[in-house]
């Protein structure tokens, strides 16, 4: 769908205003922070990363194909509208999204997938499997608890920052259904899941990054539909899940980025 400017502002305005983020919980910025946080209009050229696991990658290729290399995710959506909308800006879509992947692996491919790559804005979404790692019955010494996540990913964020003090972040925070694919020890899961998204947010609040909060955003969504509408096994959104993210992914990040 091809929206101009004023229709797109229109159009997530009623998206947000019917999603929990936005009806109870008040944003973390002031009217003026974002204000500072706008860039100039005219500006061309940025370059946008996207990194995770699975949700992100979204079965991504892993050659120079320009139908594959973006998945068939809401990172697909989000470089498909904008990249239509605004090719006068001539952006950039990067996906670095890998299947199975916690902070400890961001960490490891760090440099090459992210900071060679100089993005200009960077969006993650990780935790998931973060959290399935310290919920196993027999964790290994691998497994990645709330403290190492949090310690790790602000060392990211750190790394990512000293190259580039002006990058906009974007903090997806993790989530998941109860479903029966995925249903042992579902009270602990969660609990732990929601440290994770708590992590998340301070971390956005500390880092004055855009916090996208999709638990939120599909809680919102099971009014309209069964929680498997939006994802299918309780982790893995489907198309309109992957949607759902883009739009709420989109309507926060057009507060700073004042061209869209």
């Amino acid at each position: 769908m091809n929206l101009n400017n004023e229709t797109r502002r229109v159009f997530l305005k009623k998206i947000t205003t019917v999603s929990v983020a936005s009806s109870i919980i008040p944003s973390m910025f002031s009217a003026s922070n974002e204000t500072a946080f706008k860039k100039n209009k005219n500006e061309k050229g940025l370059v946008f990363l996207f990194q995770g696991d699975s949700i992100t990658g979204g079965n991504r290729g892993r050659n120079g194909d320009p139908n594959l290399i973006m998945g068939h995710g809401y990172a697909f959506t989000i470089a498909s509208q904008l990249g239509c909308d605004f090719p006068d800006k001539n952006l950039t879509f990067i996906n670095r999204g890998v299947s199975g992947n916690t902070v400890i692996d961001l960490e490891k491919r760090w440099k090459e997938d992210t900071l060679d790559l100089k993005p200009d804005v960077l969006s993650i979404l990780v935790g998931i499997n973060d959290s399935s790692s310290a919920l196993k019955a027999h964790p290994s010494s691998n497994a990645v608890t709330t403290q190492i996540y949090n310690d790790v990913y602000r060392s990211l964020l750190d790394q990512v920052i000293k190259q580039n003090p002006n990058i906009i972040l974007v903090l997806n925070q993790p989530f998941a259904f109860q479903h029966n694919l995925a249903t042992r020890d579902w009270e602990a899961r969660f609990q732990d899941l929601s440290k994770r998204q708590q992590i998340v947010e301070n971390i956005a609040l500390d880092y004055k990054a855009v916090l996208v909060r999709l638990q939120d955003v599909f809680n919102a969504a099971c009014s309209k539909a069964p929680a498997e509408y939006w994802i299918w096994d309780g982790i893995h959104p489907t198309v309109a899940g992957h949607e759902l993210i883009a739009r709420e992914w989109i309507g926060q990040v057009m507060k700073r980025l004042s061209f869209i």
